[in-house]
């Protein structure tokens, strides 16, 4: 498997052989992790028409998304997170040790038919307890270069660090993997900086910066709202499934009767439980400036027409706030993770977005989010903050795994230094 730079560009290659590239996204909750997936999957298949991508998800809202040619996913049973942390089969009457069993097993199967040149596991090394280290024997065996990708912040050093430990998570990353990726810049976090990796290991890393997305073509997915024509604040809480207390505050806000200049639309997310979401309709139904959709799998176009954006800080959603230029209040979660808080707090340290803190005084927190809500019109967007190189992941994941690129250019140190890094 050769590859060469075509026209001088570290984006349009062509391959001298066909490349099969296994995607493993296991996806137990939310949609991050298969939008993450998709993303990096479209931009493979558009640097080369020799290059074909199979993705492997938990995710059940996989087929609700546009893939680009070249692309299909196998589809393993799904497992769900309750709210106390535990697991369980999402759909099959089978205990988790039965659904991890069979998952594991098709795993496997489908990394031994496919014989991929390329794998690339999203964010957990081992997969979901342990599912993907069998895949990974099995593709050492075969020759295939095991790659790990990342997002910016997975948690806060000491909780990583213990939890990686007891899943023998960095065993394996030091053990099975050939090539680590990053998906941010490492001068706004060091996502693996508390783990401790030899120095060789290290070395693997390669910081590639944010993923940049992009407006999809083709007709809408639903009917927007009417509000959608004129300015308005989109709310989004991603999958939706951990979502409320977002949707919560923000109606809060807009109940305190205090102005707020821009309507809001609020996208529930798929995940939101129909108590929840009823509960909150109800609400939406009595405010004349809210409204709400269920789900949109192009949100990228509300994102688009949005005059501010409001969300958890989730890193897809973060991707979008950059990619589209968007003024930002993050309301980010710390439980069952401090991974939203600590990049909401890092990007409002370097004026990418705000970020509100919410008190525990829910009178106080409703009156503060509505003026928070009101600035946010007038806020300036993320290129205010003049740092370059946030956006050059998707080529640079590109360059890295099909160009044999080392470590991604770190001349983004000094522009980060300059804002408060």
């Amino acid at each position: 498997m050769n590859f060469v730079r075509s026209h001088g560009s570290a984006v349009e290659m062509r391959a001298a052989a066909p490349c099969r590239v296994l995607m493993y996204s296991h996806d137990t909750f939310g949609l991050g992790h298969i939008r993450r997936t998709r993303a990096i999957a479209n931009a493979l298949v558009g640097a080369s028409e020799n290059v074909s991508v199979l993705i492997i998800s938990g995710s059940p809202l996989a087929g609700s998304f546009n893939f680009a040619p070249g692309i299909d996913f196998v589809h393993v049973p799904s497992v769900t997170k309750a709210e106390n942390g535990q697991y369980a089969s999402a759909t099959l009457r089978l205990d988790l040790d039965e659904v991890t069993a069979l998952r594991t097993a098709l795993i496997r199967e489908t990394a031994s038919v496919f014989r991929p040149d390329i794998l690339i596991a999203d964010k957990e090394p081992t997969g979901f307890r342990g599912e993907l280290l069998p895949t990974l024997d099995l593709l050492a065996a075969h020759g295939t270069r095991r790659v790990l990708g990342i997002r910016d912040v997975l948690d806060d050093p000491a909780t990583l660090r213990s939890e990686w430990h007891e899943k023998g998570a960095i065993r394996a990353l030091i053990d099975r993997y050939d090539d680590i990726l990053v998906y941010g810049l490492e001068a706004f976090y060091a996502p693996l900086e508390g783990v401790p990796l030899p120095a060789d290991v290290a070395r693997r890393i390669t910081y590639t910066g944010y993923l940049r997305r992009t407006e999809p073509g083709g007709p809408p997915a639903i009917t927007y709202p009417r509000m959608t024509r004129g300015p308005f604040i989109l709310v989004t809480t991603g999958g939706g499934g951990d979502g409320a207390g977002l949707i919560d505050l923000t109606l809060s806000a807009y109940e305190t009767g205090l102005p707020i200049l821009l309507p809001a639309l609020i996208v529930f997310g798929p995940f939101l439980s129909r108590t929840q979401r009823r509960a909150f309709q109800d609400r939406i139904d009595r405010l004349p400036n809210v409204e709400a959709i269920e789900f949109d799998p192009r949100i990228e176009r509300l994102m688009v027409k949005a005059a501010g954006i409001v969300a958890m800080g989730g890193y897809n959603t973060f991707c979008e706030i950059l990619s589209f230029d968007k003024p930002a209040l993050i309301v980010p979660r710390s439980k069952p993770r401090m991974e939203q808080t600590i990049r909401a707090r890092r990007a409002a340290e370097l004026g990418l977005v705000r970020i509100f803190d919410e008190s525990g005084d829910a009178a106080a927190d409703s009156r503060a989010m509505a003026e928070a809500l009101a600035r946010l019109g007038r806020q300036a967007p993320p290129s205010a903050a003049g740092l370059p190189t946030l956006l050059d992941g998707l080529p640079r994941v590109t360059e890295a795994l099909f160009a044999g690129g080392g470590p991604a250019p770190r001349a983004e140190a000094a522009a980060f230094g300059q804002v408060g890094a």
